[in-house]
């Protein structure tokens, strides 16, 4: 019985190279796509896939926050990172959120494929030449970072984050996440005050070096603690 696979990358010609170099191989099959982080989120909900091959810079939500959410609420659909970045400081991010392969976009179909196979299986992959002791010995010396403002923010303010860096407003962050323009506000001041930024010239300062949007690789996040759960992180309520 093939392996059903999703595929999430905002590029619809990766996406389309990607399924066809999928469609060779007769132990697999391409069951759904996203473009997008909250669409990666809903589609995976749905399909409930055994593989989610995921892109890490992906607009309305960026793929590590995508694996982090993923894992909680669909452990056994693996996930496979596809990143342009070879740092192993992303490998390890991608590893603490959730995915169990990171796989560079480099790479070749074979070394995908191998990935792919590895993780339906039970096992991690690292592309070369990263290894998981690599990637666990780089996480053993990162123990005395202090702790990550960002991995203090919820996941409703990490969207709320992410959608005004895009340059969305209040109204339109509020009618995608289906909250009230004023409780968007509430979520921004909150996330502001925690990163310790004074305005939304600086909010977007940050999320550009963070590399929070598409295209801005930034400073990677690599502290090991995982997010505050609070109830954005189930179904979307019109009274929160």
């Amino acid at each position: 019985m093939a392996l059903r696979l999703m595929l999430a990358d905002d590029h619809a010609i990766v996406r389309q190279g990607l399924q066809a170099v999928l469609k060779t191989q007769p132990d697999i099959q391409v069951v759904g796509e996203a473009a997008d982080g909250p669409e990666a989120v809903r589609v995976a909900e749905r399909l409930r896939p055994d593989v989610l091959l995921l892109d890490l810079m992906m607009p309305g939500l960026n793929g590590l926050d995508v694996a982090k959410q993923l894992a909680r609420r669909l452990p056994r659909t693996r996930i496979v990172v596809l990143s342009m970045h070879a740092d192993i400081a992303y490998a390890l991010a991608a590893m603490r959120a959730g995915a169990s392969a990171y796989v560079v976009k480099e790479a070749g179909v074979d070394e995908l494929v191998r990935a792919i196979r590895a993780v339906a299986e039970g096992r991690r992959y690292f592309s070369p030449p990263h290894s998981e002791q690599a990637v666990e010995n780089y996480a053993g010396r990162m123990e005395e970072t202090p702790v990550d403002p960002y991995h203090t923010l919820t996941f409703r303010e990490r969207e709320v984050l992410q959608l005004t860096a895009e340059g969305h407003s209040s109204s339109e962050i509020g009618e995608r996440l289906f909250i009230s323009p004023r409780t968007v506000e509430s979520h921004r001041a909150n996330l502001m005050r925690k990163l310790t930024v004074r305005n939304q010239k600086e909010l977007i300062r940050y999320a550009v070096r963070r590399g929070l949007l598409a295209g801005n690789p930034g400073d990677l996040p690599v502290s090991p603690e995982d997010e505050p759960r609070d109830a954005a992180t189930h179904p979307p309520d019109k009274n929160t």
